[in-house]
């Protein structure tokens, strides 16, 4: 098994506003790290932003962006990536990632988009993903992404997705809620898709809730607690790659902090569990 080297460790958890002042009053001990989009922060001034900056000098940062639009057709908004790389700077966040999927046709489509699974697709995505690590100077990680449908498919999720990895030689985060999601709409074994991802990529990992529409159909909503065959996914990942860090999404119906807390202390016990296991 590679050797992991990670820029964050242990459990983190998505910041959202709703709890800011909590964190910032009493900052709780079982977070390593927080994870916000650039997007919502980047041009934030006044109150929030003096809360934000509080906050990133004192504790460790990704930033998971929104609107890239990695796999889009349009032109790369490189003055973004340029803004970006400012604020990572200013801010010392550690690493950034994104949805290995578009967002944008010739306008923004409010919505996360399937990339087409064919080569000319991984060629197009791969030389976008690498434009972007000249600009910001540094490996980003592409999200596994849930998808309900595959137009023009010519290779499977999991080619494609090596494919990807290959050609733009960049990091993976590994979303575990969205290997469960795609492997019951989709008809796959989520072991063995898990069992592929190449370890020594492996950056960091979300883990999340979804809704259940019906028995075979899964909706990644990150509104909802995590549930049971999500969790043993997320120790299995652990038993096949080693620990790595892992972070708890709850972007609506977002509960107390409390209650998320509950969520990522289940990360940290998992984490710990295999540590022991892994030394033994």
């Amino acid at each position: 098994m590679a050797t992991l080297k990670h820029l964050v460790h242990g459990a983190g958890l998505g910041l959202r506003r709703s709890f800011i002042d909590e964190v910032l009053a009493n900052p709780p001990q079982l977070i390593d790290f927080y994870e916000v989009a650039p997007e919502n922060w980047m041009t934030i001034g006044g109150r929030a932003g003096k809360q934000f900056r509080a906050l990133t000098e004192r504790f460790a940062f990704v930033c998971h962006g929104l609107s890239l639009s990695i796999g889009s057709t349009d032109e790369l908004d490189e003055v973004f990536v340029h803004d970006l790389k400012r604020f990572i700077q200013k801010h010392g966040i550690k690493f950034y990632s994104e949805h290995l999927s578009y967002c944008s046709q010739q306008g923004h489509l409010y919505d996360l988009m399937p990339i087409p699974f064919t080569a000319e697709a991984v060629s197009h995505t791969a030389a976008r993903i690498r434009r972007v690590q000249d600009i910001l100077e540094q490996r980003i990680a592409i999200e596994n992404v849930s998808y309900y449908a595959a137009p023009g498919q010519e290779m499977s999720e999991l080619e494609f997705f090596q494919a990807v990895l290959t050609e733009a030689d960049c990091d993976v985060l590994l979303d575990i809620n969205n290997i469960y999601v795609n492997s019951i709409n989709h008809g796959y074994d989520a072991q063995s898709f898990l069992q592929a991802i190449p370890t020594d990529r492996i950056a960091y990992a979300h883990i999340a809730g979804h809704f259940v529409q019906a028995d075979d159909f899964l909706i990644d909503t990150h509104g909802a607690p995590v549930v049971d065959p999500v969790w043993n996914l997320l120790d299995q990942a652990y038993q096949r790659h080693g620990v790595f860090p892992t972070l708890l999404e709850r972007d609506f119906n977002i509960p107390a902090l409390p209650e998320l807390l509950h969520e990522v202390e289940t990360i940290a016990a998992t984490q710990q569990a295999q540590q022991q296991q892994q030394v033994a």
